[in-house]
């Protein structure tokens, strides 16, 4: 190789993304339900990741195809029932409680995804800001989060993700993902944590949503059901524009996509090669928990299935999105806005933008599930985000009254100084 070969390929070198995924020890396939099984002993079991694990060491190439388990990036899941007139619910969540008055991230996932989107973006937060929390969970019909009716016979307080996908698939219970319904699941999930885990009041709260959950958090921001305890709150890769515009094209990509796999980690490796996660570590902690194996399956050579069945949403899809561009720049709180490229705003958000009402920050080297792409950059973002949020760092400037008195006083008190007149 010449000289300037060599040179010309230090300087592509150099160029590499920072976060390129790494590869750990091989996992056995079912290490996700096990995993999960063993650990919801309580419905907040506290399980404290192996000082032994290795999440980033380099092993052999079948290993990047592994699962990885949601105790390597949290510290507790909690399972919270709750009865809504005829249902019954156990919402399912993965938290790390703040430490001291550290603040509170609270996570929503997009449609057809689960709580374990934002772990490898949630560890990472964690790092940079030691005391925040982070509460992630499972919407509706996804993840382990299970719905059911009340007077089903279900005792399973711990529910795997098989689990919610069986009892839900019983077709007794409508399926509800209505943008009303997501907003009241997630302020219920918020203050039954805070009971739960016995917090005296809220930390402060920043509520980060990705694509539905974006218009989910913005809902509840808009709503202002959190009160003051709502800092800010951060959308991730969704506008009110072009979300209505991809609505079009929905059945088509979910046609186009697998409907089963062979095993868990061909799943993974579709996500993977299908570029739809572009970071391998990611896809290995949040992909099994968007599949479950089917124990009597119809194609025996393929028993993984979807968790979310996403073309059942569809009569909510429009819900979600009309008026959020309108409801994101009005709500009260500090405003981000984190996309995957400038064509995804819309005419309202350039006006606001050009205003100043919002902060813009754009990734074009990621895809669509930014935070899962590019995990340490959207939580060096997040974090930079609280702190210009952070109303306990805010220094007030002294009233002039006060000014005044004060300087009246030096004087007056002054070796030199007169008395004040009479």
């Amino acid at each position: 190789m010449s000289d300037l070969q060599k040179s010309f390929a230090k300087s592509k070198l150099a160029k590499l993304p920072s976060e390129v995924p790494m590869e750990e020890p091989q996992i056995p396939e079912d290490a996700w339900e096990s995993s999960s099984a063993t650990s919801s002993v309580s419905s907040s079991g506290t399980a404290v990741p192996s000082p032994t694990r290795q999440l980033f060491a380099r092993a052999g190439r079948q290993s990047s195809q592994t699962s990885l388990a949601w105790t390597d990036f949290f510290e507790q899941e909690l399972f919270i029932p709750d009865e809504v007139g005829s249902l019954r619910i156990v919402h399912h969540v993965y938290l790390m409680p703040p430490a001291e008055k550290g603040p509170l991230f609270v996570m929503h996932h997009g449609a057809g995804s689960s709580g374990l989107s934002f772990a490898t973006c949630a560890d990472e937060i964690r790092k940079i800001l030691p005391k925040a929390g982070i509460l992630s969970l499972d919407a509706r019909s996804h993840g382990r989060t299970v719905t059911s009716s009340v007077d089903a016979n279900s005792t399973n307080e711990t529910p795997s993700t098989a689990d919610a996908a069986r009892i839900e698939s019983s077709g007794q219970v409508e399926l509800d993902l209505s943008l009303e319904t997501l907003s009241r699941d997630l302020v219920y999930v918020i203050h039954q944590t805070q009971a739960r885990m016995g917090w005296q009041s809220l930390p402060d709260i920043i509520l980060v949503g990705h694509s539905l959950g974006g218009a989910v958090i913005t809902d509840v921001a808009k709503k202002g059901e959190l009160g003051p305890k709502l800092l800010a709150y951060a959308v991730l890769d969704v506008v009110e524009g072009s979300a209505i515009d991809a609505l079009q094209s929905m059945d088509l990509y979910l046609s186009t996509r697998p409907t089963r796999f062979p095993s868990l980690q061909s799943g993974i490796e579709w996500h993977t090669r299908s570029r739809t996660i572009r970071n391998t570590t990611s896809a290995r902690v949040s992909v099994p928990s968007l599949l479950h194996e089917e124990h009597e399956a119809t194609e025996s050579s393929r028993p993984w299935v979807w968790r979310t069945n996403l073309s059942a949403t569809k009569p909510f899809w429009e819900n979600w999105f009309v008026g959020l561009s309108r409801k994101f720049l009005d709500a009260r709180g500090g405003k981000l806005l984190l996309l995957a490229g400038t064509d995804r705003l819309d005419k309202e958000l350039m006006i606001g933008q050009m205003q100043g009402k919002y902060q813009l920050q754009v990734f074009p080297e990621a895809g669509h599930f930014v935070h899962e792409d590019q995990p340490v950059k959207t939580a060096q973002i997040l974090a930079d985000f609280y702190r210009r949020n952070d109303r306990s760092a805010l220094v007030l400037p002294p009233k002039v009254a006060d000014m005044q008195a004060f300087a009246a006083m030096k004087k007056g008190n002054s070796p030199g100084g007169s008395a004040p007149p009479k």
